[in-house]
């Protein structure tokens, strides 16, 4: 019962996530793809960091960012009665943070690889800039969005050192999949731990199958 429900919450955390993402990341790939400004290397490496960095590095100072002691995490809990620490409100917001690039990168290519004389026949028939993204870019470029929200999906659904930095193991709240796998283990019970890691591997697997499986068409539709 507890690893059906951690399962849940992690299908949820994910969803979540892949939901924000697709809007957020959706922004500042564009922001990225059609901008050239002085910095814009930096800003790529920041967003790329959780792709090198370890994640109990960034679960570290989301603990010092957030914690009850910190500026923001006491004004967020006494002002707004927000606890980000220890609740799903904190792994959505850490899940967001450490996923960025797995959304923004393939999302960035896509746009960018959509051709430029595309774009001005588009501004030459008076085209908004919401009437291109709508109308050009996204329906050329839907391979990368479809792609960037699998990524994040299945790398949501794994995460395990962020999640038990900033979340812990609390039962239907921020006991996830991978910690409730971690749990079942140091407790010896190899048969629960199984079942769930069968189960993630299977749909990790399922997943990476689809990104392939888009990179194909894409690759021979070009």
């Amino acid at each position: 019962m507890l690893a059906f429900e951690s399962l849940l919450l992690s299908l949820r955390l994910a969803l979540t996530t892949t939901i924000i993402l697709a809007v957020v990341g959706g922004v500042i790939a564009y922001f990225l793809a059609f901008t050239r400004f002085r910095g814009k290397i930096l800003l790529e490496s920041v967003i790329a960091l959780p792709l090198a960095l370890p994640p109990t590095v960034i679960g570290f100072y989301f603990l010092i960012l957030f914690g009850r002691e910190s500026v923001i995490g006491s004004w967020l809990e006494n002002v707004w009665n927000i606890q980000v620490i220890f609740s799903f409100t904190g792994l959505v917001i850490g899940s967001v943070l450490y996923s960025l690039p797995f959304m923004v990168q393939p999302l960035q290519a896509g746009l960018e690889a959509v051709r430029r004389e595309y774009r001005e026949i588009a501004r030459l028939y008076g085209a908004t800039r919401w009437q291109l993204l709508t109308r050009v870019l996204v329906p050329l470029s839907w391979r990368s969005l479809v792609t960037g929200c699998v990524l994040t999906f299945a790398h949501t659904l794994g995460e395990f050192g962020i999640v038990m930095m900033i979340g812990g193991s609390i039962p239907a709240e921020t006991r996830t999949a991978s910690i409730a796998l971690y749990d079942a283990v140091q407790a010896m019970d190899y048969e629960g731990a199984h079942r769930l890691a069968f189960t993630l591997l299977t749909l990790c697997f399922v997943l990476n199958c689809a990104v392939f499986t888009m990179s194909r068409v894409r690759s021979n539709a070009e």
